[in-house]
């Protein structure tokens, strides 16, 4: 089994050009966002899309760790974006992989064609009351069987201030958690079937998992 420890050596060991922040961001993160669990997600030969997917260490992480057969990342921030691209070439990727720019709203063809899709510390950066659309454009734009592991912020613990407090310091806004409770109904009404859920706290943020699966 992996450790933390040794994430984030391979991560520390990676040259990008970036920014201060996003360097931070890009070798510490696994610090505080469990990452080793949703390795688990990940079949052999999965094809793997990531919707946020940052500066792309977590899709390096599923390249190094797992067996994806092909990796996509999209990511509305066009800095970022260089950024995964960045960090992929300092590695030798031996499985297609692609990183878009993404508009927020119009999903590329890829997100239709992979196995297992994450969403990862993205949906309470969308504004409350675009959550419920934005999930049901994802299960729409998802091939029928195809996963969808939705990994937040649970929003019914006392301890989301914590996490309020990052997002103020680092994206300079403060966000919309849900309780699993609420991302589970709204992704049924999205059109999901949960497979599993579960909670995992990680220094003092916590951590909520749900795994979906879009209906045929």
């Amino acid at each position: 089994m992996v450790s933390n420890k040794e994430i984030v050596a391979f991560l520390k060991s990676k040259t990008v050009n970036a920014g201060f922040i996003d360097r931070l961001k890009i070798h510490y993160r696994p610090l505080i966002c469990p990452f080793i669990p949703l390795f688990g997600y990940v079949k052999e030969n999965d094809r793997v899309f990531d919707i946020g997917c940052g500066s792309g260490q977590f899709c390096l992480l599923l390249h190094k760790f797992t067996k994806p057969s092909s990796i996509t990342g999209i990511e509305i921030s066009e800095r970022l974006v260089n950024n995964a691209r960045q960090l992929f070439s300092s590695e030798q990727v031996q499985i297609p992989f692609a990183f878009f720019t993404f508009d927020g709203k119009t999903f590329p063809p890829e997100l239709g064609q992979s196995d297992l899709v994450f969403l990862v510390d993205v949906l309470h950066h969308v504004p409350g009351k675009l959550q419920q659309d934005f999930l049901s454009g994802i299960c729409k734009a998802m091939k029928p069987g195809a996963r969808l592991v939705l990994k937040d912020i649970n929003g019914a613990s006392p301890l989301v201030l914590f996490n309020k407090l990052h997002d103020l310091v680092f994206a300079r806004e403060t966000g919309k958690e849900r309780s699993v409770a609420q991302a589970s109904a709204m992704a049924e009404k999205a059109g999901f079937k949960i497979r599993a859920t579960f909670k995992q706290r990680v220094a003092v943020y916590p951590h909520y998992f749900i795994e979906l699966e879009k209906q045929a």
